[in-house]
């Protein structure tokens, strides 16, 4: 179902304090966009949400490939910004988890979720976009089954059928009759659970902060009306503050997600659970 048009601003922008209207509170509207091309009603379509991440998988592409197509022993200013981004995920995420001979090769993945996160979240400040990307569930659910699969698939590759379920469920027979009871719970969290929240701690953050963001940027129009004029300076510091704090846990979202990935890929190249 397609969004009404005046709720895609998420507010009425002719509405404010002592004019007879309610306060225009953001919801689940404020996170629904009308096609840009497409019918809402069917499977395809294509909408500003699409058109973020694609955007922003371009970006992305073209920063790093700038930065390195013509790459110096003296690096210029973007070719530092790139080396620096891109060896702090390799030393102080892969190398410090995965450990170096068996990280490297995991390298390129991780760099590539970490920026592809950052940069969906940053959208959310961006201005004309103002909108973060992950707080659409899809977007990190997609993220944390690639991820996922990426973890069964090595698990079984290192340690073979009857291994697999032996690092998935953590059986240890020293337990007795408790080791069932322990298996069966952590064959639960990570084979059905852990996906879920992998994806979910990224969509909540994203969806709570968008949502305080609105609150705020809402009132503060709401209230530019006779004596609530003075309520409204108040509310766009607010803004102003929430928007700082936004811009760090949309960093750390971003590398709370790969250290996640790699702590899961850690888990299965381990000899045991």
């Amino acid at each position: 179902m397609s969004a009404d048009p005046t709720q895609v601003l998420a507010f009425e922008t002719d509405c404010h304090i002592f004019d007879g209207c309610g306060f225009p509170a953001p919801g689940l509207h404020s996170f629904l966009f009308e096609p840009l091309w497409g019918n809402g009603d069917s499977n395809l379509y294509f909408n500003k949400t699409m058109l973020l991440a694609l955007l922003g998988s371009i970006i992305i592409v073209g920063f790093f490939w700038a930065a390195f197509r013509n790459p110096k022993v003296v690096p210029g200013k973007l070719q530092m910004v790139a080396e620096s981004g891109y060896d702090f995920i390799r030393r102080g995420v892969v190398y410090e988890t995965i450990g170096k001979r068996e990280g490297e090769k995991y390298v390129p993945f991780v760099v590539a979720l970490f920026f592809f996160v950052w940069m969906m979240n940053l959208w959310s400040i961006i201005p004309l976009a103002q909108f973060p990307v992950t707080s659409i569930i899809s977007y990190p659910l997609v993220l944390a089954l690639l991820v996922y699969f990426t973890w069964v698939s090595l698990t079984f590759k290192r340690h073979g059928f009857v291994g697999f379920w032996k690092n998935v469920t953590g059986f240890d027979k020293s337990l007795g009759p408790v080791a069932y009871l322990a298996a069966f719970i952590e064959l639960f969290s990570n084979l059905l659970v852990r996906p879920f929240t992998h994806a979910v701690r990224l969509f909540a953050n994203m969806f709570a902060g968008h949502t305080l963001l609105l609150l705020f940027t809402i009132a503060s129009w709401y209230l530019l009306n006779g004596i609530g004029i003075a309520y409204a300076g108040v509310s766009f510091v607010m803004v102003i503050v929430m928007t700082a704090f936004e811009l760090f846990i949309q960093a750390v979202q971003a590398y709370v997600f790969v250290l996640l990935t790699c702590t899961y890929i850690q888990g299965a190249l381990a000899e045991h659970h």
